[in-house]
């Protein structure tokens, strides 16, 4: 008796879950640049160990998502992407079983550059809500349903912020109530603003610094709270409740274009730029509520452009230049190199290194210190650009946009 009244709780309580007997759990989500925790990690197991000679099949494909290098957001049974229409740069919403557009809602006149028009940045998911940055400063609250617009800013215009040449790049930053993003106006080199109205919370005194193109981080350091990024001139890390700025560090930073996003482990900070930089890693120590870094080792054997660094087991791996390169994270050196794809960005999961090189190459690599070992490698359409918008690994599925086409890869193993 008391069996079967075990069993009636449990079916009870399951249906109140929305669970079924025998039905597979759900797709787990990629909300944001970079994943739930910005790392670039995927926890996903059983995908494909080798990909065939074509690559891995196609589930769907679809174009017409416009101009721009933006990477995919996924919530649920929606896909999130940005792209330019009708001079529009706009927030695409698609379903994610078949690419189909939802619905679509303008946010702001479309950016150009001789490098490529439209939006950077890849939307941040946040429950009911999408936040989205323009190329060219257009902040937005969505409304995930129906994209509807709860509010909108300009952060340029309302910091005081100036355009850097290949535009606006950032992906906002959801930390509990704040949206953190980096206008580089007049002590406002970064912001935060209250998620729900757009409200501002703080600014960062003393910090005036141009925005970069990379996008913030958020972590508890030695119990402080803090936000780390680079700007146009700097790594930086600012204290998340009241935006004090704790630590300003140059060497790393070049006068060109600062893009890839910190790294963050065991209360220490990994930084990477290219044009001739290099990278560095960060000690971080607190005193009471404010932390301060100082220089483990500075090294030009990193030089990253936009195509951002993962940390995996104790060693980072990432194109230096155009050659990927595995480093040891704690000391600076260097592992092993190798040509791969070329010039390019990554995404990990399951084991392995997604690749996609600017010259249209996906590949597949091990995420091993014992060196460079090749697990497929297969060519993307070219759309007349470089292919510069980073891959994304979630639910099985392996997703690379290319200017307006967006392709989706069946990557589980069967």
């Amino acid at each position: 008796m008391k069996r079967s009244s075990s069993i009636v709780l449990t079916l009870f309580l399951l249906t109140l879950t929305g669970i079924t007997i025998g039905s597979p759990l759900a797709d787990p989500d990629w909300p944001q640049w970079q994943g739930p925790d910005r790392t670039n990690i995927s926890k996903e197991t059983g995908l494909l160990k080798q990909w065939p000679a074509s690559g891995p099949p196609v589930a769907w494909a679809i174009s017409g998502i416009g101009e721009g290098y933006g990477s995919v957001s996924i919530k649920g049974a929606q896909i999130f992407v940005q792209g330019a229409k009708n001079n529009q740069s706009v927030l695409f919403c698609l379903n994610r079983a078949d690419g189909k557009t939802l619905w679509t809602a303008p946010i702001g006149k479309r950016g150009s550059q001789d490098r490529g028009n439209g939006p950077r940045g890849t939307p941040t998911v946040d429950e009911d809500r999408v936040y989205v940055l323009t190329e060219r400063g257009d902040l937005a609250c969505v409304s995930a349903k129906n994209g509807s617009v709860v509010w909108t800013k300009n952060i340029l215009t309302d910091f005081g912020g100036g355009n850097p040449q290949w535009l606006l790049s950032e992906s906002p930053l959801v930390d509990g109530a704040n949206l953190i993003i980096t206008p580089g106006g007049q002590d406002a080199g970064l912001v935060a603003l209250d998620k729900m109205t757009g409200k501002l919370i703080w600014r960062t005194k003393g910090l005036s610094d141009g925005a970069g193109y990379s996008s913030c981080v958020v972590a508890d350091v030695h119990g402080v709270r803090t936000i780390m990024t680079l700007t146009a001139e700097a790594a930086v890390g600012v204290r998340a409740n009241d935006g004090k700025l704790m630590w300003r560090y140059r060497r790393v930073a070049n006068n060109v274009a600062n893009v890839a996003t910190p790294i963050y482990s065991d209360n220490k900070v990994f930084y990477t730029s290219a044009y001739d930089t290099g990278c560095a890693l960060l000690d971080l120590t607190a005193n009471g509520a404010e932390v301060s870094a100082k220089e483990v080792y500075f090294s030009r054997d990193m030089q990253n452009h936009h195509g951002g660094v993962v940390l995996i087991n104790g060693y980072l791996y990432g194109f230096s230049n155009s050659i990927l390169t595995c480093l040891d994270f704690a000391t600076g050196k260097v592992v092993w190199r190798d040509r791969s794809v070329g010039k390019g960005s990554l995404t990990y999961a399951d084991g392995n290194l997604y690749l996609l090189g600017e010259n249209n190459t996906a590949g597949l690599a091990e995420a091993t210190p014992e060196g460079y070992k090749e697990k497929g490698k297969f060519h993307i359409t070219d759309q007349g650009w470089p292919s510069w918008a980073h891959p994304v690994v979630c639910g099985g599925k392996l997703y690379i946009r290319n200017q307006g086409t967006l392709t989706c890869y069946d990557v589980k193993a069967k």
